[in-house]
């Protein structure tokens, strides 16, 4: 991995924010100039530090949907086991996040649904699938007074 400077942290935190700002705007944002500035987003892609570039989407704006939260602990513990599990789990395109955790459980899956019924399908869909989940619980999100956009990248590094 090549060490990054703080302009590069100032690059990476304005375009996570503005992902469509032209280069101009950005370079004058983090103080450079335009063909250094392009240079420097040009290396950070190719390094793999910007993953992608994307529209965030209102969902609410689209119609009804429910997110929820769900803790899965998997009936075995050996690698086949997580391996199988997530095959099963990118397959479900409503998951849209998978995090491997400690404690309790082994995995807290957020996923969306159309309403209630749907993610009872979904789950359904995933025990008959013979993923391996031993328990899940799940958390019915009734609001989100904070969500943030991006990470907090000039106050962790």
């Amino acid at each position: 991995m090549e060490k990054l400077d703080q302009i590069d942290f100032k690059i990476l935190s304005y375009l996570q924010e503005h992902g469509r700002v032209t280069n101009v705007a950005l370079a004058d944002a983090v103080g450079l100039s335009t063909s250094p500035c392009l240079s420097r987003v040009k290396k950070l892609e190719t390094l793999g530090y910007i993953k992608s570039y994307g529209a965030r989407i209102a969902l609410e704006m689209l119609g009804e949907y429910v997110t929820v939260f769900t803790e899965i602990k998997l009936t075995g513990h050996r690698v086949a086991n997580f391996e199988r599990f997530l095959q099963r789990a990118r397959n479900i395109r409503e998951i849209v996040e998978c995090h491997h955790v400690t404690g309790g459980y082994d995995y807290l899956v957020k996923i969306v649904a159309r309403n209630v019924s749907h993610y009872h399908g979904i789950m359904e869909s995933l025990l008959l699938s013979d993923a391996g989940i031993g328990k899940f619980s799940s958390y019915i999100v009734l609001g989100t007074p904070i969500i943030r956009e991006g990470y907090p990248i000039e106050e962790l590094f």
